[in-house]
């Protein structure tokens, strides 16, 4: 049998739903924070993950998993997923709670992830993108008519970009404004493999420590810098137990997340925000560069998801800003998927492997 690692590359599920009622009551207004703990947990068992650790403010809820995060705004539910996980079985559970206790209708579905690195580990119905567009399309409501799914690719056979979208209104980018008050948001999705050694090893705890997993996730945090990437947000933090990291960050409405799993020959971390194009470029510019600094990687992906109109700039500003501090793009590919708009992906190595495109 050949040898498995933990399987960093997250899978990702994004829903958007409906309320119908025009005269929504404060309950309504919340829309999906209104479900109980219970149902998230059962939700969550379907996929095979626990919750680590929870926080909310007047926008949405953040929980850390034991396998990477969830963010529940009124409107909108985000899962994200690592390991061998069945993320895409959360749909129905998911369905049935939002149509039968809270009244909301799902309108739109968008399904990423990276190429994974252990692939013939993962199980049914991860076991292919074909095999996850097939389950999708068996699962969700036939409404969801405005369908896509492509293989964005890319130089590095590690780093492809697995997209999936279905909308029951194909004029409709998935961007709602309960929780993005900009009128150009875009969100963020940053894979690294190959981390440099000595930064992975600040991801491992010491042998005997006995502090709590918040505790030295804290520690971690500040150790590595990670709370400099935006000094405005409230960090809930963990670390597990000997290896591995993961925060939601709160910044009013807006989120961000890392993940990192250190193990050397299979180490991996992402990070992933959500920000708005029309703040200074000084933006990006920041944050691409403050991850590449915390984790120097070998091969690293950046997808950017933002409206039609931002998509010729969004990859020359990504290229800027990273060849500064060593990485070459290596290849730029750019799509538009009904219900998220426009999708830039690129990929990048060290300038110095000449070959790692070949």
């Amino acid at each position: 049998m050949a040898f498995s690692g933990f399987e960093g590359f997250e899978k990702r599920l994004e829903l958007q739903f409906l309320n119908d009622d025009p005269n929504p009551t404060i309950n309504h207004q919340l829309g999906l924070r209104k479900l109980e703990f219970e149902s998230i947990q059962q939700i969550l068992q379907a996929v095979q993950c626990t919750v680590v650790s929870a926080v909310g403010n007047s926008y949405f809820d953040a929980y850390v998993l034991s396998e990477s995060s969830l963010f529940v705004y009124p409107t909108k539910i985000i899962i994200k997923t690592c390991g061998t996980t069945q993320l895409l079985k959360s749909i129905i559970p998911l369905i049935y709670f939002s149509n039968n206790h809270l009244n909301l209708t799902l309108s739109s579905v968008s399904y990423t992830r990276g190429s994974f690195i252990f692939p013939n580990s993962q199980p049914f119905p991860h076991t292919s993108f074909n095999e996850e567009v097939s389950y999708l399309e068996n699962t969700i409501p036939s409404n969801l008519c405005y369908k896509k799914a492509s293989i964005m690719p890319s130089k590095s056979s590690s780093h492809s970009w697995h997209v999936f979208t279905a909308t029951q209104n194909p004029h409709h980018h998935d961007h709602d404004h309960d929780h993005i008050p900009y009128e150009l948001p875009y969100t963020m999705e940053i894979c690294m493999t190959e981390l440099d050694p000595v930064l992975a090893g600040k991801f491992f705890r010491k042998p005997g420590d006995e502090k709590s997993g918040h505790s030295a996730g804290k520690e971690m945090t500040e150790l590595t810098g990670i709370n400099k990437i935006n000094k405005e947000a409230f960090i809930c933090d963990f670390a597990f137990d000997p290896c591995g990291y993961s925060m939601n960050g709160m910044d009013g409405g807006l989120y961000s997340t890392i993940h990192v799993t250190p193990e050397d020959g299979y180490s991996y971390a992402s990070f992933e925000c959500v920000g708005s194009v029309n703040n200074d470029d000084d933006d990006i510019v920041h944050v691409l560069r403050k991850v590449v600094q915390i984790f120097r990687p070998g091969t690293m992906s950046v997808s950017i998801t933002t409206c039609s109109e931002y998509n010729n700039e969004v990859w020359r500003k990504v290229a800027s800003a990273l060849e500064p501090l060593g990485l070459k793009c290596r290849s730029c590919a750019m799509d538009q998927f009904p219900a998220l708009g426009s999708v830039v992906f690129q990929t990048f190595t060290p300038l110095r492997r000449k070959n790692a495109s070949k």
